[in-house]
């Protein structure tokens, strides 16, 4: 099976496509058998022996044996221990409800922050953005967000996004900003400065020295999703010699 996946990488699937696993009756003298396993990341999924494609776009391939499909999906559907950005819209009682962009609200506990107790509670305000973790994705639950990791700390999470932009891009965007050595964030880094958030549910904060920078880079970010490597240092260089 695993053989038949990688002939397709870098080809474009639609939703009902099979790749079935065939076993073969003769015996290799010369080579060890191994049982071939797979990871299916994001729009495949295992059925017995057969592995389905569920999303239409473009099969990617990560050693060993890692594979899903990269599309141009923005509907966000949660998956657990994902980091996403929220934004706070209601309290209630002990919880904040909070809007991922899913087909409904995730829940937040205010125990669920770094140091938090009954009496020494989060200040957290309607609007805030949040950046926190799926601690519960099930179709059949509501979805449950967390501001820690498994030890407790905060690392990252929890209140943002004073003085930034927030703004939606593809989720395929942020797969790609989010892999080792993007070269979109190298250019970007030599060009303008800027702290950059990235939620695995298409939202990107950006802050950069001055409001004009920060929608410069906002722009950048969401021009460069369809370009080429050419064409986006073209438009980089353009951008640093002031022609825009």
């Amino acid at each position: 099976m695993e053989s038949c996946l990688k002939v397709k990488v870098g080809a474009v699937l639609l939703p009902g496509d099979v790749f079935t696993f065939i076993k073969t009756d003769t015996i290799s003298l010369t080579e060890s058998l191994k049982e071939e396993k797979i990871i299916c990341g994001p729009g495949l999924q295992r059925n017995g022996d057969d592995v389905v494609v569920c999303k239409s776009g473009v099969l990617r391939h990560k050693n060993p044996n890692l594979y899903w499909v990269d599309s141009q999906q923005r509907r966000y559907v949660p998956v657990k221990g994902e980091s996403v950005i929220g934004i706070v819209t209601t309290k209630s009682g002990d919880v904040f409800k909070v809007d991922v962009g899913g087909s409904e609200q995730a829940s937040l506990s205010y125990l669920a922050f770094e140091g938090a107790t009954k009496r020494n509670r989060p200040n957290v305000q309607v609007g805030d953005l949040v950046y926190a973790q799926f601690l519960i994705a099930n179709k059949d639950m509501e979805p449950e967000l967390v501001c820690i990791d498994s030890s407790g700390r905060a690392n990252g999470l929890g209140v943002f996004g004073a003085g930034g932009l927030l703004f939606k891009g593809s989720l395929g965007l942020v797969r790609r900003l989010l892999m080792p050595q993007n070269e979109i964030l190298k250019d970007l880094e030599k060009l303008y400065p800027c702290e950059l958030v990235l939620g695995m549910n298409g939202r990107l904060w950006v802050r950069a020295a001055t409001v004009q920078k920060t929608l410069i880079v906002a722009n950048l970010l969401e021009s460069s999703e369809n370009m080429s490597a050419q064409q986006r240092r073209t438009l980089f260089k353009r951008v640093a010699d002031g022609n825009l």
